[in-house]
Parts: C-alpha cells; structure tokens; sequence
C-alpha cells in the first residue's frame, strides 16, 4: 500500500528505531554516538536523526544545533544538517521539534492525536532525500509515540529495527523488559541491546571503573537470546561535548554560529574515549541489520503468499539470537 509516507521513506535503506524502557538512561545519547558512529564510518554513508521524543526533545542541544530553525521547499520541510559546514557535501540530518519551538524552554502539551499527527508530518514532509541509515529517538516507555512510529511506517516494515538501551540495575532492567515485550507484540525485530552507563572512564587517564553495578544487561540479553551490542561506561568527557552547546542567543552570531558549533561538535566527537568503544557498537549494528531485514523479506514474502501483509500485529520474537 502506497503512503505519503511510504513515498517520502522509499530511499531510506535502513531505519533504526532507539528505545528503552525507562527514562534517563541515556537513550538520546545513544542515539546520537549511533548516528556519529555511523557518519564516520565511511565518507559516503547517509545519515538522517529523527527525534520523536516531542515533550522532551534533547537532539538539537546535544548536536550543537540548538537555535537552529527549520526551512520550507517546494519539496517539504529542509531537515538541519549537523555536518553543513564541513568541506563535503553534508551526510547528516537532523529533524525535532526543537527547531520548531519560538523558545527552547517552551512545553509542549499535546494528546495523543496530535503526537500522531506531528510523527506523521515529520516521517511525511520533511525531505529526508536518500539515506543509508534513519536513526528514530524515542521517548521512554511504550507509548503514543512508538505505536505512531509503527503504524505509519507499516508499509515499509521489513526495513524497521530495534536497538535497546538500559543500564545496569535491577530497576532499569524490569523496565527494559516491558520495552522488550513490545518490540515481540508488534513483530519489531531487536538488532539488539546496549547497556549504558555501565563504568566509569577516569577524565585522566582514561581507565574504566566500575562504580556501580555492571553487567545486567549482558545476562538479560543472554537470557532473553538477544545479540549484546556492547557496554558504554560513563565518560565526562562526552557528557561534558554533548553538554557544551549555548545557544546562540547567549552568544550571538545566529544560525551560521550554531551550523559552526555542530561541526565542531562532530570533529570533538571522534577524539573522545566514547567514540572509540562506540565504533565496535555500530559496527555489530551493520553486521546485524542486513541479516534480521534478510529474515523480515522473508517472512513479509511468506505472508503475502497466504494473503497476510500486516506483520504489526505479529506476535513473534524476530531478535536475532548470539552468533
């Protein structure tokens, strides 16, 4: 079935889908060293950033591009390149509802239809061109958010995947669990799960510590057969680049300083302790995606041929068990 949203996505090869059960665990990060992982992993790799965490949007900040406003073509929205200032020609895009806001400090109170028809006009009207890989933040839990996601880009869901982030503890577990459950209800296959914040990199000489608890993820990935994308400590560094952004009506200099700011943040980006472990994560991420969309072609083929095209309401783990 033809959408204008399966129209606007049809160039898009791969769309990544950044979830977790339970807030603060550093899932827009993720999200964002994904998408600088994947941008620095070949001078020709295209990558989009769709953050659809509407109440909280944290992506314009963490990429420098906060200030920035959005543009309209005659093809649609112009999504803010974070690389727009480098001497090739941009690979990242970046699309929020924080460009769309008068005041950054604004909040956005909306019901559900509303959040829906937002996700819409985002996947829909803004001009994503061709891209290798759409990177989707989410908000916490299992929500109006997520739900949206899947249904409006049904009609292209074997090119839909998951990737998990939780840390350590117990608690966050339980809720990783529930966020794990839903990607099995609605037949969204788990590339697989990453725990967050797990250690401690000394700002001098770089060693991991394990302040608190480690490894909880590792075990509930095992248990539950999912592929262990790997362990990201805490690392002020990064914490500190990602947190550097002032916006430009601190500062002055507008839109063309903010366009300096990101590029700068993504040169920074490379140097960093988190950008070194997290190029092993993108890495198991490449591997994995063409092999769980190989079994999503197929079973899209299968259910065409018993006259079944709707995998959203299948109840069945996709997650790729450990190679």
């Amino acid at each position: 079935m033809t959408t204008p949203v399966s129209q606007r996505v049809k160039l898009i090869k791969h769309i990544i889908i950044v979830c977790s059960g339970k807030g603060g665990v550093g899932k827009s990060s993720v999200a964002t060293q994904l998408a600088l992982s994947l941008h620095a992993s070949s001078p020709n790799v295209r990558i989009g950033l769709l953050d659809v965490d509407l109440t909280g949007p944290s992506l314009p900040r963490m990429l420098g591009l906060d200030g920035h406003g959005i543009h309209q073509s005659s093809d649609g929205w112009v999504p803010v390149y974070a690389d727009a200032h480098g001497q090739d020609v941009p690979r990242l895009a970046c699309m929020s509802i924080g460009f769309l806001l008068k005041n950054r400090g604004d909040s956005v109170v909306w019901r559900g239809p509303k959040k829906n028809a937002m996700i819409r006009q985002f996947l829909s009207d803004v001009r994503w061109g061709e891209l290798d890989y759409l990177i989707i933040d989410t908000p916490p839990g299992t929500s109006d958010e997520h739900l949206s996601l899947l249904e409006h880009l049904a009609p292209v869901h074997s090119r839909l995947s998951a990737v998990i982030v939780t840390t350590p503890q117990a608690v966050a577990l339980l809720d990783a669990m529930k966020c794990l459950s839903f990607t099995r209800a609605v037949g969204l296959p788990v590339l697989g799960l990453i725990e967050n914040m797990s250690g401690y990199v000394c700002p001098c000489c770089g060693e991991v510590s394990s302040v608190f608890s480690t490894g909880g993820g590792e075990e509930m990935a095992k248990r539950e057969g999912l592929p262990f994308l790997g362990r990201m400590p805490l690392d002020p560094e990064l914490v500190t680049l990602l947190d550097a952004a002032e916006p430009p009506g601190e500062t002055g200099g507008g839109q063309e300083q903010t366009s300096d700011k990101a590029f700068e943040v993504i040169e920074k980006y490379r140097k960093t302790t988190s950008a070194k472990l997290f190029t092993l994560i993108a890495d198991k991420v490449m591997d994995t995606i063409g092999r769980v969309e190989e079994i999503m072609i197929g079973d899209t083929t299968s259910a065409s041929a018993q006259g079944n095209g709707s995998l959203t309401g299948t109840h069945v783990d996709r997650s790729l068990s450990p190679s």
